[in-house]
């Protein structure tokens, strides 16, 4: 079976934005004009197609990165029919990890911003996101018919806070009760959709007389971002002569494609205007598989030898799972990107990561929570596999005879922590289940047993993470489970290097003995960060190689529970020098134990301090409640970065450690009668003040 849509009539996008923006509103109009819903479902009566877990279509706010397929040809029929793979992404900080992982497999991506808040926390952690994976975008000013609406100054505000270059391609005609289209500032005409129809149909018609100049304005600006495609373009501008439609849109794809400029479109998702010619824009714009680069991999030859898979069905097949969800009818399902090849259902394929094969069952292509079965899927697929039992978010699935591993994700460590207990015995062996399950699926969350209490610990993002898992648990497993209280993940680390740390470890009674003898420096990495390095200067072989691994390992099972008060050791460099050996008596375990008691002796003569999570923190506040608010972070040890005039009040941005954070919602809420909202997302780790870190140790009992 020959594939339906060319490559190149394929768009794999992500449609990301901070919560409220209308992101899932904008994603049901798409379904809509596209033809996969013949009705349109709203977020606020919890009829959304892409919010279908139940606790999405509770809070109104999309949790998990559903994947669906739609075609289009365009408003005006102007194109061949173009598959679209939309990817659709949480705007809530806490879920950042699924906009992350799906970043990583998708061509292109669109920002949707609020024509009243604009440019807000979470849209600048998701363009960080997409900046790390290269990923081209446009953008979509949403909301134009609410009180407030200002196109031209969220334009303003993408420039100055995200750096980015944006490039109209439209004018909002009104705003607020007043808007009624826009203006297509390449073919110069103003564009009126249809209310009798929902927005299906269209019609050109004669810019506003009193829009005109400003059109004029805008339309120099575009053509000037346009011409600086090329030097041929620029000199055609230049010279006076006017570029085609064409010429227009050619050379800014080239430039979305070179992640130069963002084209950004405008409209109200919620009254049926501008979705479709965003629609428009995804297509003239974004790549296809093949605009972008190929993906890089490592060969399993024994050497990793670099080398790159292109968007072709003739190359080997090689994928990445890129999420794993639980689906009630079906179990496992795994989400996979197709890089380059075709695989069909019943294929055996390699998962490098995991040195097994497994057999693809059904292949199914998902929109929303609903299934299509396919036969086979093909280079720039994006398709979920059922049966899959081994493969984690991050591995590379690949043709046996081809093997390659694909560059995996990185995900970040959990900065919040609780004890979760089963409320009835019954409960014990199910959560233990619904716990493993809910782990495979989401890399930003973790379980294991505290050695001591013999307790059950969950981490994850926030608080808002943890409680929907928790959450989860109640209604997918039926697992009832008591929470303790937030516990917050602390690092340990040093501040200053030691050189010469001698340690010896022997045993000699008769018989065979244990004899090790090692001298270390330690320091923090040069670079900083939250990693460890070991470096073996060894000469002459006063220590044999066998040996070294040893020392290293025996280091690195120290750094899992520091000397303060037992939390993991950061930033470390250790570099083995110089020791000594005895022909029988030397063994691996005493190596080991004598790097154990060195890593101790260094840590304690090197100025060891605790670390905290900061996070950074953005409250959005009437003006009469800023004091208050102001005040209270301060007390909370904030450091106040700046504030920005808003709509409605002040924006405060503040760096704050999260072990003072707990409960900050409700305190809010106190202080400012409800009306204020804030966000919270991971920054960095810091020293945590002398006192800070003394009452720690001493809950801790060390």
């Amino acid at each position: 079976m020959a594939r339906n849509t060319p490559i190149m009539c394929y768009r794999n996008i992500g449609i990301s934005a901070h919560i409220d923006a209308g992101k899932t509103t904008t994603t049901e109009r798409i379904l809509f004009y596209t033809g996969v819903n013949h009705k349109i479902g709203e977020v606020h009566d919890g009829a959304a197609t892409m919010d279908w877990m139940a606790q999405e279509q509770e809070r109104g706010i999309t949790i998990t990165s559903a994947a669906t397929t739609a075609f289009w040809s365009g408003m005006a029929k102007q194109f061949s029919s173009h598959r679209i793979n939309i990817i659709d992404t949480p705007g809530h900080v806490d879920f950042t990890i699924e906009v992350e992982r799906s970043m990583r497999v998708l061509d292109g991506a669109v920002m949707i911003y609020c024509a009243v808040g604009g440019v807000q926390p979470q849209s600048e952690t998701v363009w960080r996101q997409a900046n790390k994976y290269i990923v081209p975008r446009i953008a979509f000013i949403n909301k134009m018919d609410r009180m407030g609406a200002n196109f031209l100054k969220v334009v303003n505000q993408i420039k100055v806070r995200l750096s980015a270059n944006p490039v109209p391609i439209q004018l909002a005609i009104g705003a607020e009760e007043t808007f009624i289209g826009v203006i297509d500032l390449v073919k110069m005409k103003a564009i009126h959709w249809n209310d009798t129809d929902q927005g299906v149909t269209f019609t050109y018609e004669t810019i506003p007389l009193d829009m005109k100049e400003l059109a004029e304005e805008w339309h120099q600006k575009l053509l000037e971002s346009a011409a600086e495609a090329s030097e041929e373009l620029m000199d055609k501008y230049l010279s006076g002569q006017k570029l085609t439609e064409k010429e227009i849109k050619d050379a800014l794809r080239q430039r979305v494609l070179n992640n130069e400029v963002i084209p950004v479109t405008c409209g109200s998702a919620f009254k049926n205007k501008g979705v479709q010619a965003m629609l428009d824009a995804v297509i003239e714009y974004l790549p296809a598989p093949t605009n972008v680069p190929a993906i890089k991999g490592v060969l399993d030859d024994g050497r990793n030898t670099a080398v790159a898979r292109y968007s072709d069905d003739n190359e080997p097949f090689s994928a990445l799972a890129f999420k794993i969800a639980t689906d009630p009818f079906v179990g496992n399902l795994t989400f996979f990107r197709v890089y380059s090849g075709v695989v069909r259902s019943g294929d055996t394929v390699m998962n490098p990561v995991k040195l097994q094969r497994e057999r693809l069952g059904r292949i199914v292509q998902m929109h929303a929570n609903k299934r299509e079965e396919v036969k086979e899927v093909y280079a720039g697929d994006i398709a979920a596999a059922i049966g899959l039992k081994d493969v984690t978010t991050g591995d590379t699935l690949c043709d046996v005879n081809n093997v390659i591993i694909l560059e995996r994700m990185e995900f970040p460590d959990p900065v919040i922590s609780v004890a979760v207990e089963p409320k009835t015995k019954a409960d014990q062996e199910k959560m233990g289940i619904a716990l493993g399950r809910l782990a495979k699926e989401d890399p930003s969350f973790r379980v294991w047993t505290d050695e001591e209490s013999s307790q059950t610990i969950i981490a994850g993002m926030g608080e808002l993470h943890l409680e929907i898992l928790v959450d989860r648990m109640k209604r997918e497993f039926n697992v009832s489970a008591n929470i303790g209280k937030p516990q917050v993940a602390y690092r340990e680390t040093i501040c200053q290097t030691v050189t010469d740390i001698e340690s010896k470890y022997i045993k000699q009674s008769g018989g065979r003995g244990q004899f090790a003898h090692i001298v270390i420096d330690m320091g923090p990495l040069e670079k900083g960060g939250l990693g460890y390095e070991f470096v073996n200067d060894i000469v002459g072989g006063s220590i044999p190689k066998e040996f070294i691994p040893a020392v290293d390992k025996g280091i690195q099972e120290q750094l899992k529970s520091g000397p303060l008060a037992g939390y993991p050791v950061v930033n470390i460099k250790v570099r083995l020098h110089y020791g000594s050996y005895h022909d029988v008596d030397s063994s691996e375990l005493a190596f080991k134990l004598a790097a154990s008691l060195a890593f101790k002796s260094a840590f304690n003569q090197a100025k060891p301090v605790l670390l905290e999570p900061v996070m950074r923190v953005e409250v959005e506040t009437p003006i009469e409640y800023m004091g208050d608010v102001i005040g209270d972070l301060n007390r909370r040890r904030g450091l106040i970065e700046g504030m920005e005039d808003t709509n409605t009040g002040k924006t405060i941005r503040a760096q704050v450690p999260l072990s003072v954070m707990f409960g900050y919602a409700t305190d809010l809420r106190s202080q400012t009668q409800g009306r204020a909202s804030y966000s919270m997302e991971f920054l960095k780790y810091s020293e945590a003040p002398n006192y800070v870190a003394q009452a720690v140790i001493e809950a801790r009992g060390k």
